[in-house]
């Protein structure tokens, strides 16, 4: 029996008014629906496809079918349907199957499945509408989750806004278990007994048993609660669960709870702060999945699920059935089925020819919608991650990689301070646009719109109050009149005023810029070439902007599918089930095998694997591979059987995740067959591709095993065909007929005569750009110079002409700054920066850099002026700037040889030559253009993980002078003609800085040094050549002058905001003073000119410096004051010098902020910076203090060093309450996950926690420090250097001042059992013991306002204690 199939493109019940096309597919199985869904948040999407033997097809009328004998008939559909719509069905994709039959209840019989997409778990992480649930904890951790990495996401906002816990209670277990280290295990506390054998063989020690009566006397009060969902999280669980399995045993017992989420079934992965996310959306989603599941079911006749297979699809890109789904794999489940429609159906090999240089299925997703737009790519397989943050919950599982820019069609469209903006904002669907007649704000749609690119007669009338009217095209023309006579008073007279039309097209071509961000971070940023990518473009307004995208990234061909407005429902039904399972394992190659691997053969021609020697190391290592994942394959195959998979129908993907040893960055790898030496080989690759080049001599860990095991759906049997097919008409297409209608549409040249065309009239025809194509469920815009094809399925496909290289312009013609070219070259460099900080991040190897993030990198001008700064670390702001201006003042007119192409530099001396402090470590990296000019400068700063000096760790406490500190570098020629002068780095870096102190030696972390340096190359490279791409793009004198240009908008801004401040405050000069610990003041006067919006920030009055390592080079004091202003200015500008302009500082020398060249500085930069922002924020009255402090915390011993800052509480302000335990001010570096602490370093994490009660009291409260508490394996140095332990963090406005400090060393007495106390005051290096600890108390954040109950003791201090109360009431019973 043959089948025709039929897919009509428009209603669902409507008329089909396309052409249908019969193609000859074997039978496929019984007569029954199947349906794919979409459930967005707005619409819902359906796709039905079903079998009818030609009679019934007759009976339905479909004339089409009439000559047809012996054959079934396969129909297809589509309906579109709005997500909620209470008035009319309680369930959309219900609903949509409703329809189909048009009966009710609704029968399954003749449903062969149901797949489903769905952001129910979304919506209800955003909205934080999950399940109540209670987490169980091991004792000294319930706060880590609400610390997280302890970065705040916004590096601006005064206000710290991180989204809430999703638990409702914390009950903390009295259980430990420490992983078996060597110095651990031989410490003669260990009680041999308690080893264990981890899940990896490891062995772990069992410090604390988990007692059952502590598990049932917490559950039974989680009972009382009335919570019925429960997640457990263990420190160590993912290689030791089984004091997590004894709680779920004891709670299955017990019967009442709904939900049971043990943290090592969810995510069998070490790092507990993302696996504690994992588990808490497990438990948080999943019952709340499992309701909509209910109510979807109710709908239908008894015995869906039995009878009708129903699966669901998760982040993966894979289905599950609909008792496997769980709320952590959910996340994605809509978009991920857009990256299935779009991998399946592009299909570039069959569409392209041999020679093509597309030819290799390199694809880019483009999936825009209202508020958002994803991105994606896809290379002939699934590209995934393994943690993501999703409304501020970190998900630590495999997940489509997919990234989200706000933009979309409902981004707000904003001018302000002489540039263009949109989003990140969005108006959202209520009001909405303003052509939606409800009142709202201009929007990107209000754009497309006003200039023709949506046309409301092809839109229904949905709008309006009454929702039944059309689009108001001339209210949103109307719009940007009023915007473009605002645009005109900033527009100097010399410069021709802006259209509306133009000021509309502006804002569509900004929206292209930010949407071009990420994809540009897909592909260039890990080394693929973009233009060799196609751009298949999906969602409701994709095809509205695609071709602009394609042709601003240089890409040369766009795949519009015919589905395209509902691919992601498509691409569900096309998915294969998946089981995708992953154990950890703590497998070594030793580096002398990696090199041997690399050597190996590769398989036979037929695929056979050639046998190695059964006595060699490697083939050791192939069995111990092979036995895990073995069994990890026995696992995930096994599940699928159970599904009714037969083996046949089953593929494996093996994979393994590996890192090299001393690194913490591991790659996921998929072998290229199972040989040993073939991952070992690919892992080489993807690093050298990654990164930008392998560590010799290095061993790799193997830290999981992982297997995706695939049961083919058969549900794309008809894919081959159609493309054969769509491959054969390709040579009969003709020119389109007459168009539809003719319309003027706004392109960059202006407006133009444009036709309309229907896609069903078009099947099977070419046509050239300019033109518009309606589809029902979308509209594509066709720019000039476009060629366009039709397939006879409905497929666009969009030929580009190749781009022309730009021809520089005349200097007069960029005197003075275009509003929307100055937004466009915004995003360009600062594009530029974040993929410099990206390449930085990727190819370091030290903790600092590439897991704490404490790196920054920047464009500057050929003045040495900075143009852009990622958003990294706030310190390094401003002093970057003097930096270059040193080394070029130094060079200049060939002094000291000059500076030659193929030269890189690196400094690190504060007071001479712009650094902040000598871990910090800078390479600049001048560029030239072909006549051999300067034209631009890149630098990257990194701060490593030792320079040498006093102490492990290069953070000395005591430090009095900076040859304590390390080495300290003026300039060098790190790379001299191209050349790495790693001998004579080593050479400098190696050296004690002070060779008359037995105690100071040279770096202790040479390798480290050297290969963050060689990245901090690589970033600036990387740099280099993307500067130089734009200069080819928009010639060099465009370039260069918007470097100028954003630099005078960033200066207007801050003006601005000072002219600003002046009229609310009534006055031009304010004053103010705070004081550090050892009572030195740091005072400053700013006075403001109100007619400029200049300011004089006067220092007068600071004291000297100090005996100390508190002084701060005056490029830290510049860092400051730039980041309070941009702070101030409260909206999004380029962060660039031109904030600095107005600004004139003045700070008096030999003071703690401008000290002399050979006095130590490296508590100036973590320290008094920090006093510095409290200052400026003071005069300005902008908020209370914050903690004032970084609270650096390193130890070491000559073997190795670790750094880390700590998180404390932030200050309150006018309308907000300060954010515990979180960075502020002039850091925001991550913290170590406290199970990788404890893996790489001889040190015990016994407490991370919020110190309650610690933030100021006030009508708004100050956030809370920190409590975290060390305890050390082997003999070491540890140092603290701190501030804040003597004088607190200021309230304002009557809020009441927050708790100091404390730095504690806790020592047992050996008689008695009891603690001892030393306090070590704020800066302290001690020699620790094994079993000693450190106790750090951090200080909290200042109150603001009149609190509503004054709670003070007589010395004017926060009664501590009175303060706890509240917080202490939430303790639970356990703790």
């Amino acid at each position: 029996m043959k089948v025709v199939m039929l897919w009509p493109i428009d209603g669902w019940n409507g008329p089909f008014n396309t052409s249908f096309v019969r193609t000859a597919l074997p039978a496929m199985g019984k007569l029954k629906a199947r349906f794919s869904i979409d459930r967005g948040g707005t619409f819902t999407d359906v796709y039905a496809e079903k079998f009818e033997l030609q009679d019934d097809a007759q009976k339905n009328g479909d004339a089409a079918l009439q000559s047809a004998d012996g054959v079934k008939v396969l129909q297809r559909r589509v309906l579109k349907l709005l997500s909620e719509d209470p008035s009319n069905y309680d369930d959309a994709p219900r609903e949509g199957i409703r329809r189909y039959p048009r009966s009710e209840p609704l029968p399954w019989e003749h449903i062969d499945f149901i797949r489903m997409g769905t952001t129910v778990a979304t919506n209800a992480l955003l909205e934080r509408k999950g399940e109540r649930f209670a987490l169980l904890t091991t004792q000294g951790f319930r706060d880590i989750w609400h610390i997280g990495s302890q970065a705040r996401p916004q590096l601006f906002d005064l206000e710290i806004k991180c989204p809430e816990n999703l638990y409702d209670e914390v009950i903390e277990i009295e259980e430990r278990v420490l992983l078996g280290s060597e110095d651990l295990l031989k410490l003669p506390k260990v009680d041999s007994g308690r080893i264990q054998e981890a899940v990896t063989g490891e062995k772990v020690y069992v410090e604390q048993e988990l007692q059952e009566a502590v598990v049932r006397a917490a559950l039974e009060d989680i009972k009382r609660k009335g919570i019925k969902s429960v997640a457990v999280v263990f420190m160590h669980a993912a290689l030791y669960p089984a004091h997590e399995q004894l709680v779920g045993r004891i709670a299955a017992e017990m019967g009442c709870f709904r939900q049971v989420s043990l943290s090592h079934e969810v995510m069998q992965m070490v790092k507990i702060v993302p696996r504690g996310y994992t588990t808490f959306a497990d438990a948080y989603l999943t019952p709340h999945i499992a309701r909509y599941i209910e109510t979807f079911v109710s709908g239908f006749a008894p015995g869906l699920l039995e009878g009708v297979n129903v699966s669901f699809m998760q982040s993966d890109g894979g289905l599950t059935p609909v008792d496997r789904f769980s709320g952590h794999k959910a996340i994605l489940s809509g978009p991920a089925g857009g990256v299935v429609g779009y991998a399946l159906t592009t299909r570039l090999a069959t569409r392209l020819g041999p020679d093509d240089p597309l030819r290799g299925d390199q694809v880019v997703g483009f999936d825009m919608g209202g508020t958002s737009t994803d991105v994606s790519r896809y290379a002939g397989a699934y590209e995934h991650v393994f943690e993501t943050t999703t409304a501020g919950v970190t998900i630590q599982a495999p997940q489509l990689d997919i990234s989200t820019v706000a933009a979309g069609g409902g981004s707000e469209l904003r001018y302000k301070s002489g540039i263009f903006s949109v989003g990140p904002e969005s108006v959202g669907a209520h009001p909405g646009p303003v052509c939606y007649r409800k009142g709202g704000r201009l929007a990107v749609t209000d754009a497309n719109v006003a200039l023709g690119r949506l046309i409301p007669d092809h839109f229904p009338k949905i709008f309006g109050p009454k929702e039944d009217e059309s689009l108001d095209a001339q209210a949103s023309k109307n719009m940007f009149e009023v915007l473009a006579k605002e645009v005109a008073k900033d527009t100097p007279p010399e410069m021709p005023e802006k259209s509306a039309a133009e000021v509309a097209f502006g804002f569509i071509q900004v929206a292209n810029e930010a949407m071009c961000r990420p994809i540009r971070n897909l592909t260039q940023m890990r080394g693929y070439d973009i233009t060799k990518h196609v751009l298949a473009c999906f969602g409701g307004a994709g095809g509205q902007h695609a071709c602009a995208i394609a042709r601003a990234l240089g890409m040369r061909k766009v795949f519009i599918h015919r589905y395209s407005g509902i691919l992601s429902a498509y691409g569900i039904g096309l998915a294969d089930v998946v089981q995708d399972v992953q154990e950890p394992c703590a497998l070594e190659i030793p580096a002398s095998l990696v090199g041997a691997a690399a050597a190996a053969p590769g398989g036979d021609a037929d695929g056979e694997e050639k046998k190695t020697d059964p006595d060699s190391d490697l083939s050791a290592a192939q069995q111990q591979v092979d036995a895990v994942l073995d069994r990890v394959q026995a696992a995930a195959s096994d599940t699928l059987v159970k599904q009714g998979f037969s083996t046949q129908d089953i593929l494996c993907e093996r994979f393994l995740n590996m890192r090299f040893v001393g690194t913490d960055t591991a790659l996921m790898v998929r072998g290229s067959s199972a040989a040993l030496h073939s991952y070992i080989d690919c892992f080489l690759d993807m690093y050298s591709r990654e990164f930008g080049f392998v560590l010799k001599n290095r061993a790799i860990s193997i830290d999981d095993a992982r297997v995706r095991a695939s049961g083919r759906s058969g549900a794309r049997a008809d894919q081959d065909d159609e493309f054969e097919r769509s491959k054969a008409s390709a040579s009969a297409m003709q020119q389109a007929g007459t168009p539809l209608e003719r319309r003027q549409v706004y392109f960059a040249d202006g407006w133009c005569d444009t036709p309309v065309y229907k896609l069903d009239a078009i099947l099977e025809r070419t046509l050239k750009g300019p033109a518009i194509i309606i589809d029902p469920n979308s509209t594509i815009v066709v720019e000039p110079h476009c060629l366009v094809s039709v397939s006879v399925f409905g497929d666009v496909t969009v030929d580009l002409l190749q781009p022309e290289e730009a021809a520089d312009v005349d200097a007069s013609e960029v005197e003075r700054a275009d509003p929307i070219q100055l937004a466009l070259f915004s995003h360009r460099f600062m594009g530029i920066a974040e993929q410099m900080g990206r390449t930085l991040q990727r190819t370091s190897v030290s903790v600092n850099v590439k897991e704490r993030l404490d790196f920054s990198c920047a464009l500057f001008g050929p003045d040495g002026g900075l143009v852009a700064n990622a958003p990294h670390i706030p310190v390094h702001l401003g002093a970057m700037s003097a930096a270059i201006r040193f080394q070029q003042s130094y060079y200049a007119n060939g002094a000291h040889g000059g500076i030659e192409k193929g030269d890189v530099l690196v400094s690190n001396h504060p007071q001479l030559a712009g650094g902040s402090h000598l871990p910090d470590i800078t390479v600049i990296t001048p560029c030239f253009s072909d006549e051999g000019e300067l034209v631009f400068w890149v630098a990257s700063r990194g701060h490593h993980a030792d320079v040498g000096g006093i102490t492990p760790g290069s953070m000395p406490p005591h430090s009095k002078q900076l040859a304590d500190e390390g080495a300290a570098i003026v300039t060098f020629k790190l790379v001299r003609g191209g050349a790495f002068q790693e001998e004579g780095i080593a050479k400098i870096l190696s050296a004690p800085s002070n060779p008359s102190d037995p105690d100071c030696s040279g770096t202790r972390a040479l390798a480290d040094n050297l290969s963050d340096l060689r990245a901090q190359v690589a970033a600036n490279n990387h740099g280099v050549r993307l500067v130089r791409d734009l200069i080819k793009e928009c010639g060099h004198t465009k370039v260069i002058a918007y470097m100028t240009h954003i630099q005078k908008n960033a200066e207007r801004a801050v003006r601005d905001m000072l002219k600003d401040f002046v009229k609310r405050k009534g006055t031009a000069r304010v004053q103010t003073v705070d004081y550090m610990d050892d009572g030195t003041p740091i005072q400053v006067a700013i006075e403001i000119d109100p007619a400029t919006g200049s300011a004089t920030f006067d220092f007068a009055g600071t004291g000297p410096q100090v005996l100390g390592n508190c002084n701060a080079p005056p490029a830290v004091t510049y860092s400051a004051i730039i980041f309070t202003l941009r702070c101030l200015v409260g909206q999004t500008i380029p962060l660039n010098q031109g904030c600095l302009q107005p600004v004139t500082i003045k700070i008096p020398s030999f003071t703690i902020l401008n000290p002399s060249e050979t006095s130590a500085v490296v508590g100036g930069n973590v320290l008094t910076s920090q006093r510095v922002v409290d200052v400026i924020f003071r005069a300005f009255e902008a908020c209370a203090a914050s903690q004032g402090c970084m609270n650096n915390f390193t130890f070491g011993d000559e073997k190795f060093g670790y750094y880390e800052t700590i998180a404390g509480g932030a200050g309150a302000g006018p309308t907000w309450d300060g954010r515990s335990g979180v960075h502020t001010a002039m850091t925001n570096t991550r913290i170590t996950d406290p199970e990788i602490l404890e893996k790489r370093f001889p040190v015990v994490l016994r407490r991370f926690s919020l110190r309650e009660g610690s933030g100021g009291l006030g009508k708004h409260r100050g956030g809370d420090g920190v409590i975290r508490e060390v305890e050390f394996l082997r003999p070491m140095t540890v140092s603290i250097l701190s501030e804040r332990r003597a004088r607190a963090p200021f309230g304002m406005a009557g809020g009441q001042d927050a708790l100091c400090g404390q730095n504690l060393l806790v020592t047992r007495d050996e008689t008695s059992g009891k603690e001892i106390l030393q306090n070590l005051g704020g800066k302290a290096s001690v020699k620790a013991s094994p079993g000693q600890r450190i106790r750090i108390l951090t200080p909290g954040g200042g109150g603001y306002g009149l609190p509503k109950r004054p709670l003070t003791d007589p010395s004017g201090q926060p009664d501590e204690e009175q303060s706890h109360d509240d917080a202490s009431a939430k303790r639970s019973k356990a703790e």
